[in-house]
């Protein structure tokens, strides 16, 4: 929940060793394998979109142990161009790419990998780099042939959110879906599961996914507030079980590692490691799961929003690689506009990470034209995901502001920004989509049991979806 004060409003490799090279295509193909050699190891693996890729380079050290290193290639078309990297220095001049190791990944004992990646923009074909070379040293071996982009999966025969557009992943400034198509994602989130745990029952569920029509449920795990800390164990199997009901009825679900006081998100450091390892390594193996990993920063500098993120992300990473993952923003998700700053720390240094979106929250009650203007701006460079916004005042009570709601949502939908509102719950304030008592009984489904917030969001949500296909 958003508590803003809105008047101030997140060595080398020893000479004459080679490398043998592995070369693959999408994510969805098999890697082209080269004739072995002792030295190093490259796998090269793309995914692609419209005028753009994500490159993951895994590199790994056959030889003696380096200290230091500086890995080399050149693409195979004149209009490839490296965009953003991470955990690399990477340079780029004509077709000719470098990439350095950084601090703590230079060291390489034998029979060691690291990885890197970076994202790409082409026109016309995309090919794969032939050749690779380490510290100087040329990779031997060769490929069968270029990359080629993904297959194009079948189309869906269910029509569910979840079923339609599939396995997620970030391209560009965009979130794309399994065909590599931008969508937008509308949505829900819960309350604090701590407070109210019967606006989650099945019966809820069923409306929310059936009656809103909502594509996605945001699972709002408090930390504190007699929330995660209190019982680490329990906290984490009611998180499971609510992404288990999320996805039997097709919906996305978002869970959020709901920090707000403190707001230095390295103060649950540890304990953000222990809940993500925990649900990351049982959710691994579906494609609907996606990770915030921490609500609202506030008081602290992107800096050490950043820091965090780049340790927690490995966590999840480890179990499942390629799932998408939001970072909070600095000032209560606000791309820092609440505490006098913007976007422009974000885009000049972003996380070093793929598959990474950023979120942003508003009231728009509280939050007018220069919040939309920072965000528009915002989007044209990052990837953004609207994780919390509410209808009425930064209190999460008050009036709803329909006029302002409206200019908000019209924007998310012209920029493809998918958002989720708070909150269904039928909590005694003006954000709470159901009426108060609703929870207690059985009843989930059209407008009597909805507040003026709620209807308007459920008429929002339940508009047919624009997911494309091909």
């Amino acid at each position: 929940m958003t508590r803003i004060p809105r008047t101030s409003r997140r060595g080398l490799l020893a000479t004459g060793v080679v490398c043998a090279l592995t070369l693959g295509a999408s994510a969805l193909l098999p890697a082209t394998n080269a004739m072995a050699a002792t030295g190093c190891a490259v796998t090269y693996t793309t995914n692609s979109w419209d005028g753009g890729f994500t490159a993951s380079v895994s590199i790994k050290n056959l030889g003696d142990a380096v200290n230091g290193w500086t890995l080399g290639f050149s693409f195979g078309q004149s209009s490839q161009r490296v965009v953003q990297g991470w955990s690399a220095t990477f340079e780029q001049s004509g077709a000719a790419v470098t990439a350095r190791s950084l601090s703590y990944n230079g060291a390489l004992a034998t029979g060691a990998t690291t990885n890197i990646g970076f994202n790409g923009s082409f026109s016309g074909s995309n090919p794969a780099p032939t050749s690779f070379t380490l510290n100087g040293v040329t990779c031997t071996g060769s490929t069968t042939g270029p990359t080629t982009p993904p297959t194009t999966p079948p189309p869906p025969t269910a029509q569910t959110p979840a079923a339609i557009n599939g396995k997620l992943r970030v391209c560009g400034a965009n979130l794309c879906n399994q065909y590599g198509k931008p969508i937008q994602l509308r949505g829900m989130s819960s309350h604090g599961i701590q407070w109210f745990p019967r606006c989650y029952q099945d019966p809820a569920l069923d409306a929310l996914a059936t009656d809103w029509n909502s594509d996605l449920f945001r699972i709002a795990m408090y930390v504190q507030e007699d929330g995660y800390e209190t019982d680490p164990a329990g906290f984490t199997a009611r998180v499971n079980d609510l992404v288990e009901k999320a996805t039997a009825r097709g919906m996305y679900a978002m869970i959020d590692f709901h920090t707000l006081t403190p707001g230095d998100p390295t103060f649950n450091l540890e304990r953000a490691k222990t809940f993500f390892r925990a649900v990351s390594a049982r959710h691994a193996n579906k494609d609907n799961v996606i990770y915030e990993i921490t609500n609202e920063p506030n008081g602290v500098s992107w800096s050490t929003i950043k820091n965090y993120a780049e340790q927690v992300i490995p966590v999840i990473r480890a179990n499942d690689p390629d799932a998408v993952i939001v970072v909070g923003t600095r000032a209560w998700s606000s791309l820092g506009v609440s505490e006098g700053g913007n976007a422009t720390e974000v885009i000049n240094n972003p996380v070093n990470a793929s598959n990474v979106m950023y979120a942003f929250h508003f009231y728009a009650a509280s939050h007018r034209d220069n919040y939309r203007a920072e965000l528009e701006r915002a989007a044209a460079r990052l990837p953004m995901f609207v994780t919390e916004f509410g209808t009425v005042d930064y209190t999460g009570d008050g009036a709803a502001d329909l006029a302002s709601s409206t200019v908000w949502l019209d924007l998310l939908d012209r920029l493809k920004i998918s958002y989720a509102n708070w909150t269904f719950s039928d909590k005694a304030e003006g954000s709470a989509a159901l009426r108060p008592g609703t929870c207690n009984g059985s009843s989930f489904t059209g407008t009597s049991v909805l507040t003026e917030s709620g209807a308007f969001m459920r008429n929002r949500i339940r508009t047919p979806d624009n997911f494309p296909t091909s």
